[in-house]
């Protein structure tokens, strides 16, 4: 067979693919993961007992919203990076701009606080638990995201594991959030955020290995 009809044979069996293929291989992988992640809550740690109360409290929608910011900004920067022709980590740096804020939030609760309340507001009753049950909820989405990874063509290892971590513990810890009864900015920015930067690190240092293709 000549290289043209060899060519020509491989092309006739290829199938077009959708220009959403991206968005819908990532959105199964995250949605997948996410309903382990969820289900996991409910049935080992449960809801909080005020949560249709609790949705309706600034400080919780505080929490809820810097974990999807940085949720999304992550998924952004997964969109990209899943791409071979990606260059750069997708944007990644934005994460500076929500936790930022919170950090800024932080500083006003603390200076409008007594002092000897400081210390209470910021590891809370649950600061030895918080940031492993955010790594360790994270890990479902993080298997889901890499599965979705499977069938694309990532070529920055490193970024592109970093950005899933990063999404993965981002809405591990926006889920935990449902569970969790702290509320201050001051706990949610140490000890939340230290959570997400668990997966986050793992997929930077592993994202070579897990991600080869």
């Amino acid at each position: 067979m000549r290289t043209e009809e060899l060519i020509q044979s491989l092309s006739a069996q290829t199938r077009p693919v959708s220009q959403s293929a991206v968005e819908q291989r990532l959105a199964i992988g995250l949605v997948a993961g996410g309903a382990v992640t969820l289900a996991l809550v409910v049935q080992t740690m449960g809801l909080r007992p005020d949560l249709p109360g609790a949705m309706m409290n600034a400080r919780f929608l505080m929490k809820a919203a810097y974990t999807i910011a940085l949720g999304v900004v992550a998924v952004l920067a997964v969109h990209h990076v899943a791409r071979p022709d990606a260059a750069g980590s997708g944007g990644l740096w934005r994460i500076a701009v929500p936790l930022a804020l919170l950090a800024a939030l932080a500083g006003v609760e603390l200076a409008a606080t007594p002092s000897e309340h400081w210390l209470p507001m910021w590891l809370g009753s649950s600061w030895r638990q918080c940031s492993m049950r955010v790594g360790v909820l994270s890990l479902p989405i993080f298997a889901g995201l890499l599965w979705s990874f499977r069938q694309l063509a990532p070529t920055n290892l490193r970024a592109a594991g970093a950005a899933a971590g990063l999404a993965a513990g981002a809405f591990g810890a926006a889920l935990y959030g449902l569970h969790c009864p702290e509320v201050s900015a001051s706990f949610v920015v140490t000890w939340y955020t230290l959570g997400i930067a668990i997966p986050t690190a793992i997929g930077a240092l592993f994202g070579p290995q897990l991600l080869r293709w």
